[in-house]
């Protein structure tokens, strides 16, 4: 039997990876996905839905297809928007306003998975990506670190709530990861700045470095199949031991 998968935000970072990964399993992935653009490499293997992964209509369309074209097994949660905002100037609309685009696209995702995997009696899990802010705030990002903080949450309560139905609800925490707008940013620095950047990633994960896309994809994989099958309520730090570590992003790195 075919499994299928819905990827939100999968045309580009660690959502393309999930894809890829997916795909090189044979499994069939839909993805969710706002910018046409960044799916431009996408081959006939895939299926795609345009729109924002927080609506409803959207992701009904996206288990829709998902259905179709095999037994849906896994939902992964990755959409997300980067952008920063301060209590102290910023209205507070506009801080809502960005938890609720990062925080939104998640409960819809989620909300639909569970209720296709409950029709379904079939059960299934769900990934929610998260970041390692939600525990350790980056100073600046407050509306993303907010939001992360509730998805991990969500990933709990829901865990809690239809463990019982066969339905697992995990989430995936990563640190610095090299994706392409990783790469964009370093491109736009000075070689100090970015010698600078490299240095300062390398004190705060216990690995040295930055995570390959694809290493979190391998960990939402995992989560997802029949290996991860006792794993529900978690959230899984793939971030190089920079949570254990714990240094303050902000403070001076010797």
């Amino acid at each position: 039997m075919t499994l299928s998968y819905v990827v939100t935000g999968g045309g580009r970072g660690i959502g393309r990876a999930i894809v890829e990964r997916l795909l090189s399993r044979r499994h069939a992935v839909v993805v969710i996905e706002r910018d046409e653009e960044a799916l431009a490499w996408v081959s006939g293997q895939l299926t795609v839905v345009a729109g924002d992964a927080g609506s409803d209509q959207v992701t009904e369309h996206a288990a829709d297809r998902a259905q179709e074209v095999g037994m849906l097994a896994g939902w992964v949660n990755n959409a997300a928007v980067f952008q920063d905002a301060s209590l102290d100037s910023d209205d507070a609309e506009r801080v809502l306003d960005l938890i609720d685009a990062n925080l939104r696209p998640a409960v819809i995702g989620c909300r639909t998975a569970v209720r296709r995997f409950l029709a379904a009696g079939t059960g299934g899990s769900i990934v929610n990506i998260s970041s390692h802010q939600a525990r350790r705030a980056v100073p600046g990002a407050l509306p993303y670190s907010t939001a992360k903080a509730a998805i991990e949450g969500l990933t709990r309560a829901l865990a809690v709530e239809h463990g019982r139905h066969g339905i697992r609800v995990n989430a995936v925490a990563p640190g610095t990861v090299a994706t392409e707008r990783f790469a964009d940013y370093m491109s736009a620095l000075s070689p100090e700045a970015a010698m600078s950047v490299e240095h300062d990633i390398a004190a705060l994960h216990p690995l040295g470095r930055a995570a390959t896309a694809d290493e979190i994809a391998a960990a939402v994989e995992f989560l997802l199949s029949a290996d991860g099958g006792f794993i529900n309520g978690a959230t899984v730090p793939v971030d190089g031991g920079r949570a254990a570590l714990g240094l303050d992003p902000e403070a001076r790195l010797a």
